[in-house]
């Protein structure tokens, strides 16, 4: 579906015409689940680029109020909902804006420091309220649920990868993390940590975490992907020393990490091998561990 600021600027008009003269934005890079648009200088407009997403908009218009006060950093505050409409077929949000700019468009971040920030973040996020908080599953894509989910596809990316990995090392890293079963109780987990959703001020503190579309409640392990993604060497270990989970819990973490790097390699080995991004060095990474 073509969503464009055009498109937003009909919806804005038909279903909050109080709105209907401030300037829309394009925000970019732009997201792959949703399209997002700066509203005027105050708010910004999240739309779902597909089906598959759309369940995410009201989970995080119920739930990111009742979270925000319980953590330590901003978070996207839902200002308002939109219905379908004007040929869009999907709910979709108006939240306020939030100043910052994305870890991964930063350069010279001290990466030691950020991961200490982070890990507070999501150690107040897993110490959050989850009762009644929505269990993992499809709408997360089931992030905070079991790894088993993507058994069949690791094990196929792994096949279709071949020579270019260490295909006995992925898998022992891939069956650490199966065999390591979550025992604590669900805490809140934000599903998609990655230098895209970390925003940063002028210092290079995190000063937000953004894209709450795949929290869940559940296991928190999916959210430690981002000490191979985003931290190597003394970072990844001072994120490590400051999140008090256990060895189990980092094998499934790991195994999480794998999972994505893999898939998105073998998708891309084909028709476009550049796509692979950092993916191999991921994969690399994670197999030298164990």
């Amino acid at each position: 579906m073509s969503i464009d600021a055009g498109l937003v600027r009909r919806l804005i008009a038909a279903q909050f015409p109080q709105w209907a003269d401030l300037p829309v934005e394009k925000v970019e890079p732009g997201g792959w689940d949703n399209r997002t648009f700066r509203l005027g200088a105050a708010m910004s407009v999240r739309l779902p680029s597909a089906k598959r997403y759309a369940a995410q908009v009201e989970k995080e218009q119920a739930w990111l109020p009742r979270l925000a006060p319980q953590l330590p950093l901003p978070i996207p505050a839902p200002v308002a909902m939109g219905r379908p409409g004007e040929g869009y077929d999907w709910p979709w949000s108006v939240c306020r804006w939030i100043e910052g700019t994305p870890a991964s468009d930063s350069d010279g971040l001290d990466l030691t420091r950020l991961a200490l920030d982070l890990a507070g973040f999501l150690s107040a996020l897993q110490a959050a309220d989850a009762d009644g908080g929505p269990a993992a599953g499809a709408h997360s894509f089931h992030r905070g649920g079991d790894l088993r989910v993507y058994d069949a596809e690791t094990r196929a990316a792994i096949a279709a990868l071949g020579d270019r990995i260490d295909p006995a090392a992925a898998m022992a890293v891939w069956e650490a993390g199966l065999a390591a079963a979550w025992a604590g109780p669900p805490v809140w987990v934000h599903g998609d940590v990655a230098a895209g959703n970390l925003l940063v001020d002028r210092a290079g503190r995190l000063c937000a975490v953004i894209d709450f579309g795949c929290c869940a409640v559940g296991d928190p392990a999916c959210d430690l992907a981002v000490a191979w993604t985003l931290f190597a060497g003394d970072s990844r270990a001072a994120f490590r020393a400051a999140l008090p989970l256990d060895a189990g819990t980092w094998a499934r973490g790991r195994a999480w990490c794998l999972w994505k790097a893999l898939i998105v390699w073998a998708a891309s080995a084909g028709a476009n091998p550049d796509g692979a991004g950092d993916c191999p060095r991921i994969v690399a990474d994670l197999s030298g561990e164990l």
